[in-house]
């Protein structure tokens, strides 16, 4: 396929929308609408059997959902991913991890969203005060089992596509290292 001409529709600090005119291999023409944001990082935060998962409103489900620590750098900064790994982690948790383990790569929306997210595990966890944005501000925290967490997985209160995606590649890792 080929990009013929672009126009952004939309910005704001977190993300942009273009809209895109292309050139099928047939030679018909289309357009695709693209969100644009930045690269994010993804953290399981693991101490022994326990994952540390971060509850929080999401809006555009009208719904509080639990999830991992994940999110991208303030004003569409471009940040390395391991550091954003980390600042995630604190501003979310509290957490400090003194080993950061990359897991994988995962498209958020590849049909609709041109994002893409690191994961990571965070091991050798210490607790400090979070450091969270203004958005952040109803965000609850708690420790969960590796059973309660499939267990929640199961009753759909985790229902996030990448904190689901996120431990399959923790399952995955596991097994290569054991």
């Amino acid at each position: 396929m080929q990009t013929i001409g672009t126009r952004q529709v939309y910005e704001n600090p977190w993300m942009t929308v273009r809209e895109d005119k292309v050139r099928r291999q047939d030679g018909s023409d289309g357009i695709y609408a693209v969100v644009d944001k930045p690269t994010y990082a993804l953290v399981i935060p693991l101490d022994g059997d326990r994952l540390q998962m971060v509850e929080q409103f999401r809006y555009p489900l009208g719904l509080r959902r639990w999830e991992f620590p994940q999110g991208t750098a303030p004003d569409m900064a471009d940040m390395r991913p391991q550091e954003l790994a980390a600042r995630e982690l604190r501003e979310e948790t509290g957490l400090r991890a003194a080993t950061m383990t990359e897991l994988g790569l995962l498209d958020v929306a590849p049909g609709l969203s041109s994002q893409r997210g690191r994961v990571y595990l965070a091991t050798g966890l210490t607790e400090g005060p979070h450091e969270r944005e203004h958005e952040e501000q109803d965000m609850l925290t708690a420790w969960i089992s590796r059973t309660q967490f499939e267990a929640m997985i199961q009753r759909q209160d985790v229902t996030d596509a990448q904190s689901i995606a996120a431990y399959a590649m923790l399952l995955m890792h596991e097994r290569q290292t054991s």
